[in-house]
């Protein structure tokens, strides 16, 4: 019991508040922790239900602007590029892939044998018919020569002498002196004599012949090539190699070749006009370097491609054409007047039929802004024509460019959709039929952008912004540039489809090259 008096002393002797010596852990530390961890999430979400009411606050401030920033947005104008319908001459053609080919090549070689002397032209030269070209030594055939002509100079005092002794066997003959065996040998003899001389003579004019084959001339005009054998080497006829190469560029040549299918066509072409023209383009189908004409069909087809070999002629006055060039031929069946012209850029098919869109001047029609394709005749009744002809539009884009001062400025312009039936697809160019007048503008660019209505900022075709468009001397040029070519090869292939299902234009001339 010694442990007892010992607890209650220090009971006594501490008993003030026993908080200041209590420890961690202590019954008394939870419900501090727990009020400061309350005041904390509350603080939180006093914190996130300030910020969610700002966000919503300024969200409301913004809803007006953003909504006529969209309005704004709607109405503002796309830019575009468009080409006028222009109304001209269209040639309808055939294109294939074809070579030129020299009109005439001959390879130059030696016809006798001998050691090269001279070579008279430089290569590349242009020659003419009959001018020396190169020269072997020609000391043999002299010395042949000689020797021919002396030969008959001995030949002919042997037949004279014969022929004198025949004479007097004959007459010894005559008065009985001699038999007629001796008369009938000399008479032999003499005219064995004469047989020498014409040998003789014959032997001096192939002399003659070989000492003038020393010197080689060009049998054709042309152009001298890349010299093969160089002076002071030995020549022979036999030598599988010539001297050189003569080509004639002047007329020149084409061949291409043409399905059986369209054969036909240019049959009765021939028949109808006698001739038909022929253009050769470059190896872009962009630049001309030649017209000429249609020269002859080969006289069967070949079997395995069947296709036709067709041969043109071209004067090449400027050497444009070079033989192995590789060209494209336009082979013109016809040409059709007054016709109506526009890139085929321009050309797009929706579920209505083929259509473009042409610009109108002024404010768009309320009610517009039907989606492209949707009901393209529809549409295309709703913009003023009514089924009448339309009317050209073309001067009306040129007087709001000059009140609107820089670009196309004041002035207004919106599209609309037209129905078109289209004739023939020529290259990047299509005939159409009818839907357009002459003088309208047409949409080759930006067409993505656009519906039934939509408000246009238009750029001339040909207007770049620092760029310039390359000279092409196409006889179809005007169309779409390259970017609206692209465009439009792209879609030709649908647009074709469509037609041939409708029945509403003739099938185009489709070709081997690009027509494809």
């Amino acid at each position: 019991m010694l442990t007892e008096p010992s607890v209650e002393s220090v009971e006594f002797e501490h008993p003030v508040s026993s908080a200041s010596t209590v420890e961690p852990g202590s019954l008394g530390t939870p419900p501090r922790k727990a009020l400061l961890r309350k005041i904390i999430v509350a603080l939180v979400i006093a914190g996130a239900a300030g910020f969610a009411a700002w966000k919503i606050h300024q969200n409301m401030t913004e809803a007006t602007p953003t909504g006529r920033r969209g309005g704004d947005s709607a109405d503002r104008a796309v830019p575009i590029r468009v080409a006028a319908v222009q109304q001209k001459e269209m040639p309808i053609y055939l294109t294939a892939p074809g070579t030129v080919t020299a009109y005439y090549a001959v390879t130059i070689r030696t016809r006798v044998d001998g050691q090269l002397l001279s070579v008279n032209i430089r290569e590349g030269q242009s020659v003419k018919k009959g001018q020396l070209l190169a020269e072997i030594d020609p000391a043999p055939y002299q010395a042949a020569l000689a020797q021919a002509e002396g030969q008959l100079a001995r030949d002919q005092a042997a037949a004279v002498y014969a022929t004198a002794a025949a004479e007097r066997y004959k007459t010894l003959y005559d008065t009985g002196v001699v038999s007629k065996d001796r008369e009938q040998t000399q008479t032999a003899a003499a005219g064995q004599a004469d047989g020498a001389v014409v040998a003789d003579k014959a032997a001096i004019q192939a002399a003659k012949v070989n000492l003038a084959f020393t010197r080689i001339t060009s049998p054709i005009n042309g152009v001298v090539g890349l010299r093969q054998v160089d002076p002071g080497n030995i020549v022979h006829a036999a030598d599988a190699t010539g001297l050189m190469l003569v080509t004639q560029l002047q007329p020149i040549a084409a061949i291409f070749t043409l399905p059986e299918d369209q054969l036909p066509e240019v049959q009765k072409a021939l028949r109808d006009g006698g001739s038909l023209a022929v253009e050769a383009y470059d190896h872009g189908d962009t630049t001309l370097l030649g017209n000429g004409k249609l020269l002859t069909l080969d006289n069967q087809i070949d079997t395995t491609t069947g296709t036709d070999r067709v041969k043109a002629v071209f004067d090449n006055k400027d050497g444009s054409l070079f033989p192995n060039q590789f060209v494209n031929a336009r082979l013109i069946l016809k040409k059709e007047p007054n016709a109506l012209v526009i890139p085929a850029a321009a050309v797009q098919t929706g579920s209505s039929g083929t259509f473009v869109y042409v610009i109108k001047h002024g404010d768009p029609p309320k009610g517009g802004g039907s989606r492209p394709g949707g009901d393209a005749s529809k549409s295309g009744h709703e913009d003023g024509s009514k089924g009448d002809k339309p009317k050209a539009d073309g001067a009306s884009l040129q007087a709001g460019a000059d009140n609107g001062g820089k670009g196309h400025g004041e002035g207004k312009f919106y599209v609309a959709v037209r129905p078109i039936v289209v004739n023939v697809i020529q290259g990047s160019q299509v005939i159409v039929e009818s839907g357009l007048a002459a003088g309208e503008q047409v949409v080759i660019d930006g067409l993505e952008k656009l519906k039934d209505g939509s408000v246009v900022t238009p750029r001339q075709n040909g207007e770049h912004n620092g760029s310039g468009s390359g000279k092409h001397k196409s006889s179809d040029s005007g169309g779409a540039d390259k970017s609206g070519d692209a465009q439009g090869s792209a879609r030709q292939q649908p647009q074709s489809s469509a037609d041939s299902g409708k029945g509403s234009g003739k099938h185009g001339h489709s070709g081997h090259g690009k027509q494809s």
